[in-house]
């Protein structure tokens, strides 16, 4: 798997993470928007609201946080998700993002349910649920992207997140590449299915 690699340690190590897809016709839009932002991700990483932020795990974690993700949406009720207009993280980090009017506790709950298992970390900031539109552009791209999405809106019932692998390394570089859906987890059923 082009995900795999060595850790520090010589164990075989992927970069997973956790989120949200948006389903369609948001989804195109919202890739659309980061692309035309400029953002070097737009294309690469597809529209989604994260619940883990790529995480480097060991090969042999990944059987114990796949369980953890499955006992995670057995408890989990679906619920309605509304996006409408947007913020930014600036000055504390050039981000612009579609913002979560309804959701937010969902989203937190689910984050810090994913977040207590195996995979458990320190994060540098608190956890915001969002859709990022535009990072890693000028400060005018960024406003431009801010703009063209104040009016965004976008509402459906949430019922399964999406584990995935990304990104390699060659080298001493992190070579960012589309994010691979691994694994289904349907919110509040019994069992759970192949992305």
């Amino acid at each position: 798997m082009g995900d795999e690699r060595r850790s520090q340690e010589g164990a075989e190590a992927l970069s997973v993470g956790v989120a949200i897809p948006l389903p369609e016709p948001w989804l195109s839009d919202l890739d659309k928007a980061r692309i035309d932002s400029g953002d070097p991700l737009g294309g690469i990483v597809p529209a989604h609201l994260t619940l883990l932020a790529p995480t480097e795990i060991t090969a042999e974690t990944l059987p114990v946080f796949e369980r953890h993700l499955a006992e995670t949406a057995r408890a989990s009720e679906p619920f309605l998700l509304h996006l409408r207009g947007t913020g930014t993280f600036r000055p504390v980090t050039d981000v612009v993002f579609v913002t979560v009017a309804r959701g937010i506790a969902s989203c937190e709950r689910l984050a810090a349910s994913i977040g207590s298992g195996p995979v458990a970390k320190t994060s540098r900031y608190p956890y915001h649920p969002h859709v990022t539109v535009a990072q890693n552009v000028s400060q005018d791209d960024l406003d431009t992207a801010f703009d063209k999405l104040a009016g965004f809106e976008a509402q459906w019932t949430v019922d399964h997140f999406i584990l995935y692998t990304h990104s390699r390394d060659v080298g001493d570089l992190t070579i960012p590449t589309p994010w691979t859906p691994r694994r289904k987890y349907d919110l509040g059923r019994a069992s759970h299915a192949n992305a």
